[in-house]
């Protein structure tokens, strides 16, 4: 599967837990760290974790491997990193105070799927 499709995988797994403000972004040519970067949050630590364990599980149903998830105690930041794949599971006010899409500004918005539900 290729990665652009998991971004579309992951996108719907945050959807599905209501993740808010779900955004992608190609990081190829911007970052080494990553190729895409998947950004949303949740309104308190119980729905960012519940965000987080649905992606480590339809990751799992796919049989791809979540190489580690950090911060899942605190749900303020989780990252769930999936190689080249990186995704950033926010507290809202963590995400306000951070900014990612700022940060990575130059980094273009893939377009996801679940926009097209509305």
């Amino acid at each position: 599967m290729e990665s652009n499709e998991i971004v579309q995988k992951i996108a719907v797994a945050c959807d599905d837990k209501r993740a808010e403000d779900i955004i992608a972004l190609d990081m190829k040519d911007v970052s080494l760290v990553a190729d895409y970067f998947v950004i949303c949050h949740g309104n308190n630590e119980r729905q960012v974790q519940s965000i987080a364990r649905e992606i480590k599980d339809k990751m799992d149903e796919m049989d791809i491997d979540v190489k580690r998830m950090e911060g899942f105690e605190q749900a303020r930041w989780i990252l769930v990193d999936i190689g080249d794949i990186v995704c950033h599971v926010f507290h809202k006010e963590e995400r306000n105070y951070y900014n990612l899409e700022r940060l990575w500004g130059d980094a273009e918005k893939l377009p996801l799927e679940i926009e097209l539900k509305g």
